[in-house]
């Protein structure tokens, strides 16, 4: 069985997680991939792929564009750019919505983008994170991204709601962070949901639980 279909990852577990579950009720003789992972208090559309062709062909799936919905806390940073981390709150009067506007119209196109040090985007063979959590300084190098669509879709200091479609390898916690620090009041990311990878939409996605059942009810 060869098989590429969304699945709506729920806040909490791991990309990951996911992976594991599938292949735990479908054994793991059978080949199981994702693309586009997201954090563990992120939510939204993670794309699984099922079987040896399709899971060669997931990267294609991972190169189309992604559309998010983000909640940026303004006026506080964070060691891991999202509320996972050390927040320290900053001494920051609150913001009109016109200069708000006109911050994040910047980040529109292609810009350069460190990623967060806390990712798993691989340093000297290893992930960033492990050496984050060893304590050892790493120079994240910058690399350009694409921001098709940076929209405010609600602000209330200090509470920034913001829309993105992006293209591939974009970072919306380094997006929040540098968002907070254009403004000069710093910012974390303290929500996410992807609600689209490519043509696989919220909508579409399956639980994990009724992917499985399907997959299953395909084999008899």
């Amino acid at each position: 069985m060869d098989k590429i279909f969304p699945v709506w990852k729920p806040k909490g577990p791991t990309s990951f997680d996911i992976i594991r579950e599938f292949q735990r009720v479908l054994g793991k003789k059978i080949k199981i991939g994702h693309a586009g992972t997201l954090d563990p208090l992120a939510s939204g559309v993670l794309v699984i792929a099922v079987g040896r062709e399709a899971t060669k062909k997931i990267s294609e799936v991972v190169a189309k564009e992604k559309e998010y919905l983000a909640e940026i806390h303004l006026g506080a940073t964070s060691t891991t750019d999202d509320s996972e981390g050390e927040i320290t709150q900053k001494d920051a009067a609150p913001l009109e919505k016109g200069d708000v506007v006109t911050a994040v119209r910047s980040f529109r196109g292609v810009i350069p983008q460190t990623p967060p040090i806390y990712s798993a985007l691989k340093i000297q063979g290893k992930p960033a994170y492990k050496f984050a959590r060893a304590g050892k300084e790493v120079e994240m190098k910058p690399r350009e991204v694409k921001i098709f669509e940076a929209e405010v879709l609600d602000y209330k200091w200090p509470i920034l709601d913001m829309r993105f479609v992006t293209g591939p390898g974009v970072y919306i916690r380094a997006l929040a962070r540098d968002i907070g620090e254009k403004l000069g009041v710093g910012g974390y990311l303290s929500d996410l949901e992807r609600v689209r990878v490519g043509s696989f939409t919220k909508e579409n996605a399956l639980s994990a639980e009724e992917a499985i059942q399907q997959i299953q009810n395909e084999k008899l």
